[in-house]
């Protein structure tokens, strides 16, 4: 099979999956598509660290891959929401990214729609980034496709990334969340990776989130993510 059509069959059996696991179970409504209340924030810290896939190819245990992120948001008004996106970009470059995320469509059942304006840099270079966000609320759980677009102002380049998360609350406030990663950074392979984790309470507000990432198409890494949640 071409290459395209395998990244193609690739991205839509990992949609099905994640939809079909969706219809199956429920979750309530996450960040992303849902605005933040006024006054209300949000943090994360992550980390994931990256081997090749072919273990005959390594030459130490070392990570070739290391990436770190730190992501805030803060509610301006009920319908403003203020952000900060400090990391790595889809090209892997690193970013510091400012935005501004309000809705589109609230509402009580059905779609959850959401705009997001950025402006930063990415790799020393100037960025703005449209987004947008479209999520479900499900019995117990929730389902999210968010988007991105990363282009550079001064060469018009640009960088595309595509989200689905579906996600389910388990008892004792912890969490099952299935992710797949696509993206196509400009002028190279775009790419699909599947995301499983699990969310499990510290003390108080903070939550830790334990998971591994797999290459399905333009990626031929494997990994592990931790990351550190808190609401404030």
């Amino acid at each position: 099979m071409p290459r395209p059509a395998r990244l193609l069959a690739n991205v839509l059996a990992a949609c099905l999956a994640a939809c079909l696991v969706a219809s199956l179970s429920a979750g309530s409504a996450q960040a992303g598509a849902w605005p933040r209340k006024q006054g209300d924030g949000f943090a994360s810290l992550s980390m994931r660290l990256g081997w090749p896939q072919d273990m005959g190819t390594w030459t130490s245990v070392d990570p070739t891959e290391d990436y770190s992120t730190l992501y805030v948001e803060y509610g301006l008004t009920d319908r403003l929401t203020l952000g900060l996106d400090v990391g790595h970009s889809v090209s892997g470059s690193g970013k510091t990214v400012l935005f501004f995320q309000w809705p589109l469509r609230q509402s009580d059942s059905g779609a959850q729609v959401a705009a997001q304006f950025g402006f930063g840099t990415i790799s020393g270079q100037r960025v703005v980034r449209p987004a947008l966000s479209v999520g479900w609320g499900l019995g117990k759980g929730w389902l999210s496709i968010d988007s991105v677009a990363e282009t550079y102002v001064d060469t018009g380049k640009t960088d595309l990334k595509l989200d689905m998360t579906w996600g389910r609350n388990l008892s004792k406030d912890r969490k099952l969340i299935l992710q797949v990663q696509t993206g196509q950074p400009d002028g190279r392979e775009a790419f699909v990776r599947i995301a499983p984790s699990l969310v499990l309470p510290l003390r108080g507000p903070v939550k830790l989130e334990t998971g591994l990432t797999w290459g399905l198409a333009g990626d031929t890494s494997m990994g592990l993510k931790f990351g550190v949640w808190t609401d404030f």
